[in-house]
Order: C-alpha cells, then sequence, then structure tokens
C-alpha cells in the first residue's frame, strides 16, 4: 500500500482541528503559511463579504480569519474526499455556518485546492454556493 500523501495528512488533521474547534484553530493554518500565498476566495470581497478579498501574505489570511469568525459562526466543515497530485491538494465536502448578525445559516457544497512547496502552503482557493453565502448576509 503507497504512503498517504504528506499534504493530504497534513490537511485532515488541519480539518479536523478546524471543524472540532469551530473555527478557533486558525494559528494551525497561520503556522504553515509561507511568506508569500495567493489565497483567494469565491465571493472576491463583495459587499456583504468584504473578508474574502484576495490574500497575498499571512497578515492578509489572518485579516480574512479574523473577518469569518467575527461575522459567522462555524456549524461544522466536512471534508469528505481528498484529492492530491504531488504539492497540489484538494478537499471536497460540505459546511454550514450562522451569519452573527442575521441569525441565517449558509449551509453549502465546499472546495478548497491548496497547493504546498516544502510542507508550507503557498496557495488556496475555496469555491462555495456565494448565493447561499449572500442570502445568509442580508
Amino acid at each position: 500500500m503507497a504512503a498517504e500523501n504528506p499534504n493530504v495528512t497534513i490537511l485532515k488533521k488541519l480539518y479536523q482541528d478546524w471543524h472540532e474547534t469551530k473555527g478557533q484553530s486558525v494559528d494551525s493554518f497561520m503556522e504553515l503559511m509561507a511568506d508569500t500565498i495567493a489565497f483567494s476566495s469565491l465571493a472576491n470581497g463583495a459587499q456583504g463579504a468584504e473578508f474574502t478579498k484576495p490574500c497575498a501574505c499571512p497578515a492578509d489570511v489572518r485579516g480574512y480569519f479574523d473577518g469569518l469568525l467575527e461575522n459567522w459562526t462555524m456549524l461544522h466543515y466536512r471534508v469528505d474526499d481528498y484529492i492530491a497530485d504531488g504539492d497540489r491538494v484538494v478537499a471536497v465536502g460540505h459546511t454550514a455556518w450562522t451569519n452573527k448578525a442575521t441569525g441565517k445559516t449558509c449551509e453549502t457544497p465546499k472546495v478548497d485546492v491548496w497547493s504546498f512547496s516544502d510542507g508550507r502552503i503557498t496557495s488556496f482557493a475555496e469555491y462555495y454556493d456565494t448565493a447561499a453565502l449572500f442570502a445568509a448576509a442580508t
């Protein structure tokens, strides 16, 4: 049996902690960020989800997490499949968050695409139902 991709092993632990702490394990992600990163979210900083603007460095990514957790409460985060090809890993799952201002919940399929270099995160892109996000935020 072939050994598991080391980047999948890293992500399995990160996602498990992310779910179990309901998003309070941000430092675990931050510790693995490269000095420069291409970090993007499908909402792309649109009004009502300004925290999703593109990020280029760990400080920007910290701002993303701060904005997310300031405005939303995680209900669950589940990854069902990991697809790995060298330093790229795709995590496919489902998540649900409640907007703190409206009390509405956004449930959405979720796909995250990660790239690593020497065990450090160099890029991240997330894909989800933006219509559900904005419906819950307003």
